[in-house]
């Protein structure tokens, strides 16, 4: 059966979910998608040579000209009447699975560049005060021969007590912007308030979940505590309205 199905390649971890903020946004949409698939779990200091091994692209170049090769990646046998694809990048990948598995959409009609604007503020805005906290933190829950090739950590040394409370204060206040605009939607009466786009779970909360996930998973103690408490729980109950699409297989 491992043949026929979608392979998704995810990090391990010693947390007890994953906790990838970007491979999270892909099993959301599988999940959601009912498309069969399973995790392939490759140690950090394998990924290049593993993803060189299936022809998957580099998702990025370096200064000097040296691919740098990340995950997520697919490999998709499932797609009828042409090879297997092979395919690396988020963005990438959320728009091959949307055109070429078109039942139960993650962007409603009309809405996929307002979306895909969404998901580039979570991604530039939302999380920029919580990297100094997360990444760190994330670094501490890979298995020990991935840590050394986690080199993004170095650029967040860990925070003192005072900076890392100024941290979450930070988040707090855009995470209450968030709130603010997503509570505009409370006027229309085919919403509830609690996902982006009124009623229906679509790419955006996808988006803002795996986020939320990366938070628990990481920082259940000083992180989700709090945000789970923030903006009167609304975070808590999106998390909730996405619990059907967050099985790991």
């Amino acid at each position: 059966m491992s043949q026929n199905v979608i392979t998704l390649y995810d990090i391990p971890s010693n947390t007890p979910q994953p906790w990838a903020p970007n491979i999270w946004r892909i099993r959301f949409i599988l999940n959601y998608k009912r498309l069969p698939y399973r995790t392939v779990w490759i140690e950090l200091s394998d990924v290049e040579n593993t993803l060189r091994s299936i022809g998957a692209q580099p998702a990025s170049m370096r200064s000097d000209g040296q691919p740098v090769y990340s995950l997520p990646v697919i490999i998709d046998p499932l797609r009828p009447n042409t090879q297997t694809v092979v395919l690396s990048r988020v963005e990438k990948i959320v728009e091959y699975l949307e055109s070429t598995y078109p039942a139960r959409p993650i962007f409603p009609e009309g809405s996929r560049a307002l979306q895909i604007l969404f998901v580039h503020w979570i991604h530039e805005v939302l999380t920029k005060p919580l990297l100094p906290i997360l990444v760190p933190l994330s670094h501490q829950r890979l298995p020990e021969r991935s840590q050394a090739h986690f080199t993004a950590a170095s650029g967040h040394p860990q925070l003192g007590p005072q900076d890392r409370e100024l941290a979450w204060r930070a988040a707090k206040d855009q995470f209450a912007f968030l709130a603010s605009v997503m509570d505009k939607n409370r006027g229309d009466i085919a919403a509830d308030g609690i996902v982006v786009m009124g009623r229906n779970v679509s790419y955006a909360d996808f988006a803002l979940c795996s986020v939320l996930i990366w938070i628990e998973q990481v920082a259940p103690r000083d992180g989700w505590a709090r945000v789970r408490t923030w903006n009167d729980g609304r975070w808590d109950s999106l998390k909730a309205r996405c619990r059907d699409f967050m099985d790991v297989y």
